[in-house]
This record gives structure tokens, sequence and C-alpha cells, in this order.
């Protein structure tokens, strides 16, 4: 038993509590573990993996594990670390998000012992009695112990009622489900937590244990990895681009990786060259969401590009998305590689610009249809992705 319980634990953040999680695992019961997640982008990334890898180690333990999808929550949009009151979004928007979740999730998860649930299926259906019910059984003192709420209040900056139902909604979730364990981000500590409360309030004797993940740093290294921040690494993306991403993340951040995104013995590793160790981090994700064959394939085409054009793999630290056409010297001012619209248009006129490893020196209308490598002198080189292509 001790050592299924290092196994679980195994890159967490907080497990609440022990105690608790010892007891569940040493009974004969099959245990529900739940992890939820709103639909508020269409593709799920390699940060959301971090927490399904950990429902994947419980579902190989034998457990029933559930993937939710929050497709009413995110209608009001989960307000963890919000600083701000987030936009709404139609069911049209998150009907339109949602449409490859599953396909995706089980990339990794068992397709045969998941269920998948959304809790429009019962918050949707909530009666007016069941719902006063519900916010009777929390108040507006603990909501605001929440962090980000006390920021934004003592701030007088706004809180709209929706925020503080969303929490509580999570949390019913959990008394509808019956859920032993539920696993979130550490910036979900208080929605979880608040879940046990809740169960508690509705006669549960056993609440749920909670266990947080730390959030993965997206490609910049800095924020959490997201699409509004545009450092993700999206399951859907193309292997040349899964390939490229990792392989332009710090050596810092790329041993952060191996401990979160994969099952590799960090001993194997830590005495690697980090050129060397970042080629097999990428080898290994790009495997492990397509197939070996594609993942060495992948490499040569990156070697070809990158290697036998004589330029070094760590020049290309960023990634710059498009989704519509632009003018050149807009794109570059924009992408960060000059400080000036006037400066990049005097590099181009110049003759200092290459695409894809060509000269250009005319200004011209970027047309949004197929990535490519942008670069100014020896050094200025980042991929221009383009939205929605390989």
């Amino acid at each position: 038993m001790s050592e299924v319980l290092e196994k679980i634990k195994e890159g967490t953040n907080e497990v609440i509590s022990i105690k608790d999680l010892k007891k569940k695992l040493e009974s004969s019961k099959k245990l529900t573990i739940k992890m939820g997640i709103d639909p508020t982008a269409p593709n799920l990334h390699l940060g959301h993996t971090v927490l399904i890898n950990k429902l994947k180690t419980f579902q190989d333990l034998g457990h029933q594990v559930i993937f939710l999808v929050g497709d009413f929550t995110a209608q009001i949009g989960d307000p963890s670390g919000m600083s701000e009151i987030r936009q709404t979004m139609t069911k049209e928007q998150i009907k339109l998000n949602m449409r490859t979740y599953t396909d995706q999730v089980f990339k990794i998860l068992d397709r045969n012992k998941t269920k998948i649930v959304y809790n429009s299926e019962w918050l949707g259906k909530l009666e007016m009695s069941e719902f006063f019910n519900l916010i009777a059984k929390s108040t507006v003192a603990r909501m605001l112990t929440r962090d980000d709420f006390k920021k934004r209040y003592l701030n007088n900056n706004p809180i709209s009622m929706a925020e503080f139902l969303y929490p509580l909604l999570q949390a019913y979730d959990s008394v509808v489900l019956c859920v032993d364990i539920e696993i979130g981000g550490n910036d979900q500590k208080f929605n979880l937590l608040l879940g046990r409360e809740i169960q508690r309030s509705y006669g549960f004797n056993d609440v749920q244990t909670v266990i947080t993940m730390p959030l993965l740093e997206g490609t910049d290294g800095i924020k959490k990895m997201s699409k509004s921040y545009n450092n993700y690494i999206a399951l859907n993306d193309s292997p040349k681009d899964m390939f490229g991403k990792i392989m332009s993340i710090s050596d810092e951040l790329m041993y952060k990786y191996y401990k979160l995104l994969t099952q590799v013995d960090f001993n194997s590793i830590k005495n690697m060259h980090p050129k060397d160790a970042k080629y097999a981090l990428a080898l290994t994700i790009v495997e492990r969401y397509y197939t070996k064959e594609i993942s060495l394939k992948t490499k040569d085409e990156f070697d070809n590009i990158f290697v036998n054009k004589n330029i070094s793999n760590d020049i290309i630290k960023k990634y710059y998305l498009i989704d519509a056409d632009v003018k050149l010297s807009d794109l570059i001012f924009k992408s960060g590689m000059v400080l000036s619209k006037n400066e990049a248009k005097r590099i181009i006129a110049q003759g200092g610009i290459k695409i894809d490893f060509k000269k250009v020196n005319e200004d011209f209308i970027i047309r949004c249809e197929k990535s490519f490598i942008l670069q100014i002198g020896k050094k200025k080189i980042i991929k221009i992705l383009v939205k929605n292509t390989n």
C-alpha cells in the first residue's frame, strides 16, 4: 500500500489529507476520481495533461475516473486567478470548443474505462428551491477568504454574483457524482476545498480528498500554459509544431516538463547534455501523442531546417501566432523582434529579413496560409504559427 500511496503522491503539489487518502486506498471500495475542465478554448494542451496523467494513475490502479466537461460552468467562467470580471461565453462558443475534447483526452485515458460527463446535465435542471438550498450552504464572508476575491474587494474591483456562484456549482458537481477524490491545479485549491464543505453539508460522512497539481509554465517559461497567453503546446498541434515548441523552451523548464509530463526516470537524463535531453523530451512527447515513426521523422525534418542550415537550435526562443493576413513590417514589430514599425521598415528595405531562409526586401502582406520561419540577422529567429494550419 505504501508503494501505491507514493505513486499517487508523486508530482503532486498537495494532498488534503494524506490520512484520508490512505484510509480510502486501504478500503476495498472502487474509488471515484473526478477532474473537470471548462471548455473555454477549443484544444487541450500539455498543461491540462499534468492533471490527466494523474487521473490515468488512478485508472491504472483500477479506480473509476470521471472526466467532467464543465459546459454549464463555462458560461460563468472560473474566477481563479482573475483580477477582473471575465467575459461570459455563449452556449454556441462552448459547444464549438468542446467538440474535440473527448477525442483528445483519450490520447491518455482508456476510452473503455473513462466516464465522460457534462455538468449541464444536472446544473441546467436545478429547481429554484434546490438552487437556493445550495447557495445557502456558504456565505459571502467565506467567499471573501479567497485570495483573488479578497484582493479585488480591497482594490474596489467588481466581483459579479455569478463568480461567487462558480465555486459552489463546481462543489455541487462532487455532490451529484459522489466523488471520493478530486484532482485540480493548485490555483483550484479554494474550489476543491469548498467541494469538501458542500459534500459535508449534504450529509457525506466521508468527503472528497483533494489533490492539487503544480501549474505548468508555457513556452515563455513565465506564465502558466494557456491559449490566452499564446504560450501553449496543444495536443492537436502538428508533430513539427509540437516538436519545435519543445525545442524552444529553456533548459530549466525542460527538466520540469520531464517531471510533470513524462514517466522517464529523472536519473537517466540529469547527466545528459541539455541539448540531447531536450531532443529526447521532444521525441518522447511527440511519440506519446502520435507514433514513434512520426516522432523520428519529425526530428529529421527539424534537423534539416535548423541543423543543416547551420542555425543553432537554441536560437529559436519564441513562437508567434497569427490568424489573419498581416503586413510584414507590422508582424515584425508585433512579434517583438524590433522596437518600432519604422525600424522594421528600415531593416526590410536593407534586405535584412529572411522568410524560410530566403531574403525579402519588400514590405508585403503576409497571407495567413502556412507557418514559416522569420529571421533578422543570425540570431533573431522566430517561428510564425498560423492558426488552424500545420
